[in-house]
């Protein structure tokens, strides 16, 4: 199998971060090799400083390690070739997986209907700018977030919009995620349709194109849920990425719904879920 490279333990870099021993340990023990990543060295936009303890030319790699932005990963995708160790999951497909709007129309209609626009971090929306971005969903209930992530936690003052029609309040919601994502902001500002979810997600891996493992999402690692898969694998395939995860959540009316879909190598497993299922099938 070909490598992983898993992040350090920034208090012990000689040794995996924790978080990923057991997994590097499954790795190993499907007899690939696991290899160390400084994240935050690379988050601070020493690359090469980031992958100076990956060996030279040990081939083709995957990583399995905390979430990367965009512009990071090609930085590491580059400082990786220069060694000889090309990543399995090019910053291409990494962006198309990661962001919402490289994987938004391959789901089209198993997803919430969504509009988005590329912004600047800390610039602040005016209601102009909301409204025409808003304008194609029309009123109702939305939710906000960057490229990749929202501010759930702060759901009445950062992610839920009651009404799209009210674009002060819309404004406002728009604003906050802004203001709270801060130099944080990943490529823009989204805004979804909102639907009413079951509060319970299920995980599903995919690789080439094949369901390998679902599990319960990170945020509910107790509660099991199988989903439908009707009509995903088709959209994964249109995706036609390596390695990516889709959240699925039962909506209201009984439709299993396509709640974000994500690079796999930066998704997070649920607690007490074995890896090896997953990472030993990594080629």
């Amino acid at each position: 199998m070909s490598a992983v490279l898993c992040c350090a333990d920034p208090l012990a870099p000689g040794r995996v971060d924790p978080h990923f021993a057991a997994q590097a340990a499954a790795v190993r023990e499907a007899g690939g090799t696991v290899a160390l990543i400084d994240h935050d060295a690379l988050l601070a936009g020493d690359a090469a400083g980031a992958v100076r303890r990956v060996p030279r030319d040990l081939g083709g790699a995957w990583y399995r390690g905390w979430m990367i932005p965009t512009a990071r990963y090609g930085e590491l995708c580059a400082a990786l070739a220069a060694r000889g160790v090309p990543m399995n999951v090019p910053v291409d497909d990494y962006r198309a997986a990661h962001e919402l709007p490289g994987w938004h129309g391959a789901f089209a209609g198993l997803t919430p209907e969504s509009v988005w626009t590329p912004w600047r971090p800390r610039e602040v929306p005016d209601p102009g700018t909301v409204a025409r971005l808003v304008a194609p969903l029309g009123g109702g209930p939305a939710v906000v977030k960057d490229y990749v992530k929202s501010r759930k936690y702060e759901w009445d003052e950062a992610c839920y919009v009651p009404d799209l029609s009210d674009v002060a309040a819309a404004t406002r919601v728009v604003a906050r995620m802004v203001e709270l994502q801060g130099d944080d902001l990943a490529g823009g500002i989204v805004v979804r349709r909102f639907e009413r979810l079951a509060r319970a997600e299920a995980r599903v891996w995919w690789l080439d194109g094949a369901a390998v493992l679902t599990t319960a999402h990170p945020d509910t690692p107790a509660v099991a849920v199988a989903p439908d898969l009707t009509g995903v694998a088709a959209a994964v395939a249109r995706l036609g990425r390596r390695f990516v995860t889709t959240d699925l959540a039962l909506r209201d009316d009984g439709a299993w719904r396509v709640v974000e879909v994500g690079d796999a190598q930066v998704s997070d497993l649920p607690s007490g879920v074995d890896p090896a299922p997953l990472l030993g099938r990594l080629p």
